[in-house]
């Protein structure tokens, strides 16, 4: 990193001094007259000695990963140049945050030659100017081609330096992403064209024309118009310098030169009339961080407290709120909609400050999608199910499960609206699952803190599911990419023990948070009633795969000494089950719980693969149920039950454990009693959620903080 700090007045190279001193990859350059940022870059250049270099312009941002990504695409392309979007923001929030290309060029990653760039530097243009990216720049190619910033130039130096490289032949890529955070405010050399600045502009025109013979029609072409347009962009900085001097003649005669720079007036002149015209819409207020938001960053389908995750993210939410905070809900992916396009918020979700979803309205507590690809989907889907039952399950009637949106890759209209919606928000960032990460460079300031909430320990369930020979429902990530992902937090939250253990052995710099499911203990335990069995889960794999080997390997066992015995399963996890049972009621989404835990004689667990804490563990024991469990569901709170459920893990000992406590109404209601003791003893809110508490009430400034 080399600083080319030419006469600052700030204490920006007592800054960069500092970091110099403690790590040789810093270089602090004092220039001791300010020539401008081309002279300034031209500095830089002749201390580099990387292979690429990369701009970045004293008052913007970068994406951690810019270089990293700009880069890689440049090496594999074979690219001499690679420029990324822009994100166009101010720090007021005033101004709605937007990207700067416009499509197609935000589609894919694209190859940008000599006329392509010159017909899209046009000054005062309809398109945006790519002479605003900022580029990363192979150094080694430049040395040999000879290029260097042109130092007359105070404005448009980058711009002067990507024609010259394009003539010398270099082969320039575009990707998509927006990697870079430009700044708008009103102090930019950028925004500010005076006539000695415009002259310049045109000299550059002159020295470059004669290269520009020589090319094909359709780079002349484009050349003509761009040249046309600076050279009424300099004769309307003359105009308005004149009108400033009240020097009438040169105004005329400037005017006479070049009658198309007039039409540049229409700029201020709408302008003027926006100011004076009554405005029917209230300007956007400026958006002041507010020390006692937390952000609630989420891409999952978060209605109410309808499955384990939801539960567990209301449940911080509320916690965040009688800790004197005021939590908000932003969604930006429009994939948490899946095959349905419209939902009803449930009473639970009133904990949430504000609830932000893309491309959602908000009609009441209900949000419809405006999205039109998942109205289709979701009419496919529909028929899809009709032709199921007609015996037709092939091709385009083939039934398609939506993706889940938390692990979903993110776009770019995902990004914009993380950044629009809440860069300015909240002084606190809680990621919902590790695959939030993407969004945080485009929330993060120095003057916030993020925590990631865990879940699950994702890359053990990828073992797991390994072993198994199936596939995880949500996602497969290796052990060091989830670790790289949970370092770029200042604290990860973990839903029990071995995981927040995991995260102090294994990710330094973030702090171990241990913020265990909360419960809503009942009175008195709950024996239930013989030969009533009760399964609670989301259509997720664990599930998914748990529920099935229960019902193939374990169910026909209890059956032939119970005949009289009942499951019932209740939530999502019914869509996803592809074997029939006798006796086994799918019940679906259930609004309350609670009639079907005091009726059930044993709540079981049998899951095979699945990280975290399960809630449908917690629930039970909040229940006061007996309880037969696998060892995977008891993962990280084993020694904390002790005997307070069974657990079994074949289905010989699975079977046997039900059988016994189906037919022991006095054993079945010992262990509820213990079930309510556990949850009663390790559950309570304020207990669970004390460090998470501790953490969000703990000052903001990270000095402060220590």
């Amino acid at each position: 990193m080399i600083v080319a700090d030419d006469c600052s007045t700030d204490t920006s190279c007592a800054i960069a001094r500092s970091f110099a001193s403690s790590d040789p990859r810093v270089i602090c350059l004092e220039i001791s007259v300010n020539g401008g940022p081309a002279a300034a870059r031209n500095a830089a250049l002749d201390h580099a000695r990387g292979d690429w270099i990369a701009v970045l312009d004293s008052d913007d941002l970068i994406h951690p990963d810019r270089s990293i990504r700009l880069i890689q695409e440049a090496v594999e392309s074979g690219a001499h140049i690679v420029a990324d979007d822009l994100i166009l923001f101010d720090d007021a929030g005033a101004m709605p945050t937007r990207s700067f290309l416009q499509k197609p060029r935000t589609r894919q990653a694209h190859w940008i030659g000599l006329a392509d760039y010159l017909g899209d530097t046009v000054m005062y243009g309809r398109r945006p100017n790519l002479g605003f990216l900022k580029p990363v720049m192979n150094r080694l190619w430049m040395a040999q081609a000879g290029l260097r910033y042109d130092p007359r130039l105070h404005i448009a130096e980058d711009d002067d330096l990507i024609v010259q490289a394009l003539l010398a032949g270099a082969r320039y890529r575009i990707m998509p992403e927006p990697l870079y955070f430009y700044r708008k405010h009103g102090h930019s050399i950028s925004h500010r064209l005076s006539p000695q600045n415009a002259d310049r502009m045109v000299s550059a025109i002159d020295r470059i024309a004669p290269s520009i013979a020589s090319c094909d029609d359709d780079v002349r072409r484009a050349w003509r118009h761009r040249s046309r347009s600076i050279a009424s962009a300099s004769a309307f900085a003359h105009m308005v310098a004149a009108i400033k001097s009240k020097n009438l003649s040169s105004l005329v005669r400037l005017a006479a030169q070049n009658p198309r720079a007039l039409t540049l007036f229409r700029q201020p002149l709408l302008s003027t009339v926006r100011r004076l015209v009554p405005k029917t819409k209230a300007p956007r207020p400026p958006r002041i961080i507010d020390p006692d938001a937390v952000m609630f960053l989420s891409r999952q389908r978060l209605i109410g407290a309808t499955n384990g995750s939801s539960t567990y993210l209301i449940a911080l939410a509320k916690a965040a709120r009688d800790a004197g905070l005021k939590p908000h809900l932003i969604q930006p992916s429009a994939g948490l909609f899946g095959r349905t396009p419209f939902f009803k918020l449930r009473p639970e979700m009133a904990v949430f400050e504000s609830t932000h979803i893309r491309t959602a309205l908000a009609l009441g507590q209900w949000r419809v999608t405006t999205q039109p690809s998942i109205w289709l989907g979701a009419v496919r889907a529909v028929v899809s199910r009709i032709a199921s039952r007609l015996g037709i399950i092939e091709g385009w009637f083939a039934e398609r499960k939506a993706p889940y949106a938390i692990a979903a890759p993110w776009t770019n209209a995902d990004r914009m609206f993380v950044t629009d919606q809440g860069r300015n928000l909240a002084a606190t960032i809680l990621a919902d699952y590790v695959f939030q990460v993407e969004a945080l460079p485009y929330l993060v300031q120095p003057d916030k803190r993020v925590a990631i909430v865990m879940h699950d320990l994702f890359s053990a369930r990828h073992d797991q599911f390994a072993t198994s020979g199936q596939s995880d429902s949500v996602t497969m990530i290796d052990r060091a990419t989830e670790i790289d992902a949970l370092r770029r937090a200042d604290a990860v939250i973990a839903i029990q023990p071995d995981e927040a253990k995991f995260i102090a052995d294994n990710v330094p710099g973030a702090s171990a948070i241990l913020a265990m499911m909360a419960a809503d203990v009942v009175a008195c335990a709950q024996p239930g009633s013989d030969d009533h069995l009760l399964f609670v889960g989301s259509n997720t794999a664990p599930n998914v795969h748990g529920l099935e080997w229960f019902v193939a390997q374990v169910w026909p066992m209890i059956k032939s000494v119970r005949p009289a015995c009942v499951l019932d399963v209740a939530g999502t996890v019914a869509q996803g089950i592809a074997i029939d049972a006798r006796d086994v009621r799918m019940l679906g989404m259930v609004d309350d719980l609670a009639p079907l835990y005091a009726q059930a004689g044993v709540v079981i667990s049998p899951l095979l693969q699945g990280s975290g804490l399960k809630i449908k563990l917690v629930e039970a024991l909040s229940h006061g149920k007996a309880a037969v469990v696998t060892g995977v569901t008891l993962q990280g709170v084993s020694e904390l039950l002790g005997d307070a459920v069974q657990e079994a893990n074949t289905p010989e000992t699975f079977a046997a454990a039900v059988i016994a406590l189906l037919g022991d109404t006095q054993e079945r209601a010992a262990l509820a009693d213990r079930a309510l003791v556990a949850a009663r003893s390790h559950f309570g809110p304020q207990a669970v959620f004390a460090e998470f508490t501790d953490w969000l009430k703990a000052p903001l400034n990270r000095e402060e903080a220590g």
